[in-house]
């Protein structure tokens, strides 16, 4: 005979199995005026973790890696829910590390029905996010750091109501280069697609390819291009943020004025930080919200870190500035 007990018990064992090495979900609501974690569920080796804050309707999330990053062949796949009203800050706790390429089958990289990895060697993370009506997402993880000869593919989608808000901070810096590893990666691919109200607002790619495993020229080989590194120096960080919706439209309108009042010159030297602001179309035909793309780009990441820091602080007013601060420590 089965109990009401022994009956949630195996559901929720079920439940667990039901995800695949690697794979996650996250729905957060608002029950009242207190943000609830309907589902946090991972497996190994993706691992997320929810600290107890006091702001109303908002929920915070580390996604974080065991062993502090991400190996050759570990796939992670995660589905993201935001409810209605609901606000959503996403962290990482330090760079997100892609360690570089290792032979051997890893746990994380066994699908089911004993499909294994189209290629050992690639890391590969899949994250798709639904934001409902009145809800707002804040994803501001650490920048990705690719170790040597490391493969890493990033795939995100968002789909967002049009009375929904984002702000969207996708990032890299060049490697360890206190090891000389200054773009020594073999390949980084990143796509960021975003629906509102089931129309593509943007769909932004970036793809890095290293010359060789080693990043380093052929002897008696005069290279007929341009090394990685070469291609992308003096800047050792590279950022975009996406922004959309009523929530951060002060955000917006102050990156637009600080950027109509940079004056064009010729300098001997490049400068620290350079950056741009494009203003982007409205998806909604109700005109609910406004958006806009801002690249950055950085001699260091700290140069780029206290940029970001500055100019999102207006996201305090929808976090508090205590949570704001989790995201800059």
């Amino acid at each position: 005979m089965t109990t009401p007990e022994t009956s949630d018990s195996l559901n929720s064992e079920t439940k667990i199995k039901s995800i695949a090495a690697g794979g996650g979900r996250i729905t957060l609501a608002v029950h009242g005026t207190k943000a609830v974690f309907e589902d946090l569920s991972a497996a190994y080796p993706l691992k997320l973790l929810s600290p107890r804050i006091n702001e109303p309707r908002v929920g915070v999330v580390y996604l974080l890696s065991y062993g502090g990053g991400l190996v050759a062949g570990d796939q992670v796949e995660l589905d993201v829910v935001l409810k209605e009203r609901s606000c959503l800050l996403v962290l990482s706790q330090g760079s997100t590390k892609v360690f570089k390429t290792r032979s051997g089958q890893r746990l994380a990289s066994i699908r089911p029905n004993g499909t294994g990895a189209s290629d050992d060697s690639l890391t590969t993370q899949t994250i798709r996010y639904t934001i409902n009506s009145k809800s707002t997402l804040l994803l501001l993880p650490d920048p990705v750091t690719c170790f040597r000869s490391a493969s890493y593919n990033q795939i995100q989608t968002f789909n967002v109501t049009p009375d929904g808000s984002f702000v969207i901070l996708d990032w890299l810096t060049s490697g360890r280069k206190a090891l000389d590893e200054d773009w020594a990666f073999t390949r980084y691919y990143s796509e960021n697609e975003i629906f509102i109200g089931g129309r593509r607002w943007a769909r932004d790619v970036m793809l890095l390819e290293g010359d060789n495993e080693d990043g380093e020229h052929l002897e008696g080989v005069v290279p007929s291009r341009r090394f990685l590194a070469e291609k992308l120096a003096p800047y050792s960080c590279y950022a975009m943020v996406l922004l959309y919706g009523r929530e951060v439209e002060k955000i917006i309108d102050n990156l637009r004025v600080t950027f109509e009042m940079i004056t064009v010159f010729k300098r001997r030297e490049p400068e620290d930080l350079i950056w741009s602001f494009s203003p982007a179309c409205n998806a909604s035909p109700i005109g609910l919200g406004t958006g806009a793309i801002v690249r950055i780009a950085g001699t260091e990441t700290d140069v780029v870190k206290v940029w970001l820091k500055e100019r999102l602080r207006g996201l305090e007013e929808i976090v508090g500035p205590d949570v704001y601060r989790k995201a800059w420590r």
